[in-house]
Order: structure tokens, then sequence, then C-alpha cells
């Protein structure tokens, strides 16, 4: 664990890249009040963060990001509420520890938006976009783990097609894993495209790039996504006092049924298999769901910021 008192390296002043999604429902959802302490598990350029310590006063908190360039955003835009905010680099799949080293249990809120800002897709060399030519990397930390490049160019195929089938849910993810396999070596985002675009065979005029679900698929396995946010969720729940909520912001289905289904669980008195009569699992619920049904950006925020279209919300409070 880090923490980036002393690790960040401000860059020049700059206008925010990234539109913030959704900022108003979230605060509604975490119904901030003063004094109230939050966990903010993916801070990126700080717009959540700020409306939280703006719309209440003496309120903390704690902003957590794999990515350093980020968090450097983010430390200059908060600036003004550096004795209310810590910024760490490191991972929500470990918040609970985290958040226990500051000294800042039990929590009034936690804030999941797992989307990737504009400047992780702007970027080239990030290599999270299909529609710029960069290096295959899309690691959220730049600095640890295994990139796309590896996982394109020397995971067998029969790996490649089970997460791109499971990750992105691309029906043809065989026929997208063989044609990867075999034009390899593959250096740059734009040659993955024209190979996914060639193995699909994908009509110019459709609506959705052929190379998104395959991109998804890769850069969530990079980022080990789905075990993290198992993980995050569960110590979300351990961090929160009774009455907190946790606010999740998902992009995709696979991210907003893992939601839906640990909320689902966390608030039901049995989780038994239906095939039991009787209970005998002494499941004791600890979440309540406050939205039975998802919540979506208004029509107004899609107009402005077109990326937010696919957001989704799902909230919930311990009990």
């Amino acid at each position: 664990m880090t923490s980036l008192a002393n690790e960040i390296h401000t860059p020049p002043s700059v206008e925010p890249a990234h539109l913030s999604v959704m900022v108003q429902e979230t605060l509604q959802a975490l119904s901030p009040v003063e004094g109230g302490s939050f966990i903010d598990c993916n801070v990126g350029e700080g717009g959540h963060t700020e409306a939280i310590l703006s719309s209440v006063r003496s309120s903390r908190v704690l902003g957590i990001d794999l990515d350093y360039d980020a968090l450097a955003r983010a430390s200059e835009r908060l600036s003004r509420w550096s004795g209310q905010l810590t910024l760490h680099h490191g991972n929500f799949a470990d918040l609970y520890k985290i958040a226990d080293s500051y000294h800042h249990l039990p929590v009034s809120g936690v804030l999941f938006d797992l989307g990737l800002s504009s400047a992780q897709l702007d970027i080239p060399d990030r290599g999270f976009s299909f529609r710029h030519k960069g290096e295959l990397d899309m690691r959220f930390d730049q600095n640890a783990g295994i990139s796309a490049h590896e996982i394109v160019n020397r995971w067998p195929g029969d790996r490649l097609e089970s997460i791109i089938y499971e990750l992105g849910e691309e029906p043809r993810a065989g026929r997208v894993a063989r044609s990867i396999v075999r034009n390899r070596p593959i250096d740059t985002t734009i040659e993955l495209a024209n190979v996914v675009i060639r193995a699909l065979n994908w009509p110019t005029y459709s609506r959705i790039h052929p190379a998104t679900r395959t991109f998804q698929a890769i850069r969530m396995a990079v980022n080990e996504e789905k075990e993290n946010l198992e993980s995050g969720l569960e110590d979300a729940v351990q961090a929160l006092k009774p009455g907190g909520r946790i606010v999740v912001i998902s992009y995709h289905s696979i991210e907003d049924r893992m939601v839906k289904n640990f909320i689902r669980r966390s608030s039901a008195s049995c989780i038994c298999p239906t095939s039991i009569p009787e209970c005998v699992c002494d499941s004791i619920p600890t979440l309540t769901p406050i939205n039975k049904r998802v919540i979506r950006p208004s029509i107004s925020e899609t107009q402005e910021n077109p990326r937010a279209r696919s957001a989704r919300m799902r909230v919930a409070e311990r009990i």
C-alpha cells in the first residue's frame, strides 16, 4: 500500500479532460452529511470526490486509484481540500485494509465508478482504444502486472477464446481467438482491431465497433477486473457503518450483473440452493437495496457526454 502524500508530482494546471458520470445522482445516493467519511474507489481525475467535498463541510474522502497519472490530476484539482483528502495508489480490492491503515473506518459511503476515463482512452500509448494506434498495454498501473501484448501474443488460443467469450460476451470468440493466434505477432492496438474486423467480417455501417467486445475482454483480463470487483464489494460492506451506502456505476452487463447479484445475495435472509426444501444457511442480511431498478443518466447528460450512455447505477444501504 502506498500513500500519495509524498509521491505525486503534480502536472501543470489543466482543465479536467474527463466528465464524471451521474454526479448529482451519486450525491443523492450517498446522501453525504457534515462530518461524513467516504471512499472513492476509482477517484480518477476527482470529479465525484470534488462533488462530495463541495456538498458538505468537514467531510473526508479517501481516494484510491491504480493510475498514477489520474491521481496526479486529482491531486491538483482537489488541492483546496488537501486537509480532508487522502489519495492512495492501490487496488480497491484491498479497500478495507487501505482504509484501516489511514484510520478511515467505518465510513458513510463507498463509491465505485468502474468506467475508463477520457484521458485513458485518448492517450494512444495506454493501449485502451482501438481507434488510436498505440502499444498493446491496457494496464491501469503501468508499473505492474502483465500487459495486453503478453496476453495477445503468448496465451494459447483456447484461453484467449475463453476470456473473449466470458469477459467480452463475444458470440464468435473462437473465430477471433484463432485469427489472433494466426496473425501473431500483433504489436499495436490498430493491428489487433484489424485482426478482429477481418475475423468477424463486420459491416462498416455497424453502430458498435467489432473490436469493442474483444478489447473489453482483454482489458478486464489484464487488470483482473472481475476478481477485484468481487473483493472490493465484500470489503465495502465491511467498511460501511450502519446506514452507510454503497454506490456502483458500471458500464457493461457483466459488471452490472455482478453488482446486482451481490446486492441480492447480501440482502437475502436465505441463500440456500432452491433444491433444499428447508433453510440451513442461517444467512444474515448485510445490505438492503435502495433502488429496485437500475438508475441511468439523464437524456441531457448523455447528449452532453455520449460516453455516459452505457452507465448504470445501483445503490444499497448497510443494515
